[in-house]
């Protein structure tokens, strides 16, 4: 893993771990059924603690901050042309999380759309096409990477014609990532180094910048009510990206919830939590469980975060 995971950061991640699933276990905080990477800025690198770092899941719209870095680099490059339409779609791709604008940003960087089905060297052509969203990552060379895959649509339900293809029958290739290579893609974007223009950094996070003042802060997709920052003290600072789908149409992108959270305050060091879970529990009957658990761990990380 990138960071280093410490006695200290050990000890501490596994109280909270037995804390938090002997409390709400009955919600669904099962510990076979998520993973929870804490990190922070150490004395000589990252540092943190890792709960089933190797938990491979469907990631919901977690990848849409993939997504965001890789438009943001081929725009940097010169490779993706900026226009007030990609902006919008960037921008509401991450601030409520539209699957309709991740879709439109999806077909320019590489060039393909969803459609009817397809065969022979077209569909070929369609897929190679399709995969350079997993190229793009694949150059960074983060271990973190391995066995992951983001080159699906974002679907509000079951897919059709050759997005179904590509997904496969058995379902084999729908998106998949592990908490640890979204915990190493919010560290490169706030601590550590990514492809992108300093500028063009300070912009992907503002986009994931969180706000309790926000006008529309209550409704589910700006994405703080029901995850991890929502019992959070009002005056921390937030960065943030979630995940979250009922049911589908289909059992394996079904009840799941995750969140990507940043969160600063002047007297302690900046704290980075990725949280991926699956269970209809978490995802649908206790809406505030997530939010308890991210209080639990802003709690219990107090002294070993304290400057």
């Amino acid at each position: 893993m990138f960071f280093d995971q410490t006695v200290a950061w050990g000890l501490l991640g596994h109280e909270i771990i037995e804390r938090a699933c002997n409390q709400w276990r009955e919600q669904g905080l099962d510990s076979s059924q998520f993973s929870l990477i804490l990190t922070t800025k150490g004395a000589t690198g990252p540092e943190g603690f890792a709960h089933n770092p190797g938990w491979r899941g469907y990631p919901c719209s977690l990848v849409k901050v993939f997504h965001l870095v890789h438009a943001l680099t081929a725009i940097d490059r010169g490779s993706l042309a900026p226009e007030p339409e990609l902006d919008r779609a960037l921008r509401d791709m991450i601030l409520w999380s539209s699957n309709t604008a991740t879709n439109y940003v999806i077909d320019l960087l590489t060039k393909t759309t969803g459609d009817t089905l397809l065969e022979g060297a077209e569909y070929l052509d369609w897929t190679i096409k399709r995969q350079k969203l997993n190229r793009f990552f694949d150059a960074c060379d983060w271990d973190e990477w391995d066995g992951c895959n983001i080159t699906q649509k974002l679907m509000d339900d079951t897919r059709y014609g050759r997005e179904a293809q590509f997904a496969g029958v058995d379902g084999s290739n729908l998106n998949v990532l592990t908490a640890t290579a979204a915990a190493r893609l919010m560290w490169e974007l706030f601590d550590g180094t990514l492809p992108l223009l300093p500028d063009t950094t300070a912009y992907a996070q503002k986009l994931m910048s969180r706000s309790f003042e926000y006008p529309d802060a209550a409704n589910p997709n700006y994405q703080i009510k029901e995850y991890l920052a929502a019992e959070l003290p009002k005056s921390v600072s937030l960065w943030s990206k979630a995940g979250h789908n009922l049911w589908t149409g289909d059992a394996r992108s079904s009840w799941y919830k995750h969140d990507m959270l940043r969160v600063t305050c002047p007297s302690r060091r900046p704290l980075n939590v990725v949280f991926m879970s699956k269970g209809a529990a978490l995802a649908d009957q206790f809406p505030n469980t997530v939010p308890k658990l991210g209080r639990l761990i802003w709690d219990m990380t107090e002294d070993i975060l304290r400057v």
